[in-house]
């Protein structure tokens, strides 16, 4: 699965942007460099239980191990103490970010209600893109039957590319499905 998003980034996706974009070394090339699954757990984050619950879906989704992210400083508005748990990530690199990345535009988002696309402007301005989903029932990992609270997360896709442009015409070659402005 992940060895065929590779070989479409290798064999099809790096000589068309050196065509479109005329770089003249391979390695000049925009590439992945990493993804960053956040899921922030909220009003629930008292609860540990809830707490390992999540960082144990997320580590199936993501195939990796999560961290449970603590709090930095207190903040009396939202009771929250420093050192609280307060969500979970795991950042993907290598062959399991490939793996990811396949998963997500081809099974994942396709299950999405009413899908119809990601938001092409979505780009930090570096090269970056951001995109949230409301639950992690889409992943086939996570079991409905299994799901006690259902629970949002953030992906950043992090890129080599300088320009947003760039990245754009990366993640559409690597299959992301774009929305298509009407």
């Amino acid at each position: 699965m992940s060895v065929a998003l590779k070989e479409i980034y290798e064999r099809e996706v790096v000589p068309a942007l050196m065509k479109e974009f005329g770089y003249k070394n391979r390695l000049a090339v925009p590439s992945l460099h990493k993804v960053i699954i956040n899921m922030g757990i909220g009003a629930e984050a008292r609860n540990q239980a809830i707490v390992e619950k999540h960082a144990q879906e997320l580590t199936q989704i993501a195939g990796q191990k999560a961290v449970v992210t603590k709090a930095k400083k207190s903040v009396s508005n939202f009771k929250i103490r420093k050192g609280m748990p307060v969500g979970a990530m795991v950042t993907l690199r290598g062959k399991r970010m490939y793996n990811f990345l396949y998963k997500l535009f081809n099974i994942s988002l396709p299950k999405v209600r009413d899908f119809r696309g990601t938001n092409p402007n979505a780009f930090d301005g570096r090269g970056n893109y951001a995109m949230g989903l409301t639950e992690q029932l889409v992943f086939p990992e996570i079991s409905p039957e299994d799901v006690t609270r259902t629970q949002g997360m953030h992906i950043i896709i992090v890129t080599t590319a300088k320009t947003d442009r760039e990245a754009r015409v990366l993640l559409e070659k690597l299959g992301m499905p774009f929305r298509r402005n009407v």
